[in-house]
């Protein structure tokens, strides 16, 4: 080991609890040393996404959120619904971290080899539990970056970059030739935008207002639709009609923009072929929820032939599902692109102290486009 790590931090974590409610708290707790094939993390940068909030919030309404405890100790508590308490069953009285992702500069290490080649380098991390000053994890778990890439920077290194690689290998792994995504100004779906202008993949973007459509013309996005639009359902099938997309990922989940998705693509692959059915096309359409922006129930409109799918798609079992020659490569590829297709933006920074005040809570529970919070541990 070449250096001994600080003793103690301080971690976000929550926890349900009995009575019927979620509680977010800053704890100081112990950073062990780390074994022969582990690191310690300063983490300096970790970003909130929506797969974090779940886990924070366990569907708590934070709108209701109450402040507590004294000032180096905050905690924020918020009611849970007897429907939510009965879902968190597993997890009454547990206390959990949280944090999918994150960055930083690694301060001590093990004993390896591949430990000890990483003292002293900025390095991104997705063990979870990211919400924390200093984070142990596997050497081999850690992700270099490159010279001249800050841990800002590398922060966001994991779940987009590598969800926007999932969908176009999901694509072509499953014979399809071109993409839809909904909620799609997205810091997501801007690096999907980029990277399958990149690959020459067509791309169909499905936003809800004006100016997040301005968002994506301006990166260079082409088929940019708008749920809002009252020509919306023939904007779309004209935009499927000439690119041929036949799969989506979708980020909404409730509602019917599924179904509006699965009929516009059997209009368009109708317009597209010369023989008629009356089972509907023989083209197999599929849409994956991967996202509950709306957590309503998902609609079905039975209008899009026999041909079609829906499911839900989540980025670990992807990643387990190709392998780790293949992860590698992948991470391989988002390093050389934090600063260009991976690129990510950042509205606020915020301590992990101010991650508690309510009004900054409710403000990165919204996930609203083009305000995307990071979290900076040891910022005062």
């Amino acid at each position: 080991m070449t250096t001994s790590s600080p003793g103690t931090g301080r971690e976000l974590r929550t926890l349900v609890t009995a009575q019927g409610t979620v509680q977010m708290s800053l704890e100081e707790v112990p950073v062990p040393e780390p074994a022969p094939d582990e690191v310690i993390v300063r983490v300096e940068a970790a970003p909130i996404n929506p797969s974090d909030l779940g886990l924070l919030f366990a569907g708590a309404d934070m709108a209701t959120a109450a402040p507590s405890g004294p000032p180096g100790h905050p905690v924020l508590t918020a009611p849970l619904s007897p429907a939510a308490m009965r879902a968190l069953a597993p997890r009454v009285g547990k206390s959990l971290p949280a944090g999918n992702e994150g960055a930083g500069t690694v301060i001590a290490t093990g004993s390896s080899e591949a430990a000890r080649a990483l003292q002293g380098r900025a390095v991104a991390l997705a063990p979870g539990g990211m919400y924390t000053e200093y984070r142990r994890a596997r050497a081999g778990h850690c992700l270099a970056l490159p010279a001249g890439v800050t841990p800002e920077e590398g922060a966001s290194s994991f779940v987009n970059p590598l969800t926007a690689l999932g969908m176009v290998e999901t694509m072509r792994n499953e014979g399809h030739s071109g993409l839809v995504h909904t909620a799609a100004a997205s810091n997501l779906g801007q690096m999907l935008n980029r990277l399958c202008i990149e690959e020459n993949v067509p791309l169909v973007s499905i936003v809800r207002k004006p100016g997040q459509e301005h968002i994506l013309r301006a990166i260079g996005a082409e088929h940019v639709c708008n749920s809002a639009s009252p020509s919306f359902l023939e904007e779309l099938t004209r935009a499927l009609t000439q690119t041929s997309a036949t799969l989506a990922f979708d980020a909404i989940g409730g509602g019917d923009l599924a179904s509006q998705i699965l009929s516009c693509m059997e209009a368009a692959s109708e317009k597209n072929s010369a023989a008629y059915s009356t089972y509907g096309s023989a083209t197999h359409k599929q849409v994956y929820i991967y996202g509950g922006l709306d957590r309503g129930p998902t609609v079905l409109r039975r209008n899009f032939g026999m041909t079609w799918g829906i499911g839900g798609w989540l980025l670990s079992p992807f990643l387990q599902s190709i392998g780790p020659d293949r992860l590698h490569e992948l991470r391989e590829r988002v390093g050389a692109g934090l600063k260009t297709t991976f690129a990510s933006a950042y509205t606020k920074r915020i301590s992990l102290a101010e991650a508690l005040q309510p009004e900054i809570c409710l403000a990165y529970a919204r996930s609203a486009t083009g305000e995307k919070y990071l979290v900076a541990p040891h910022k005062q």
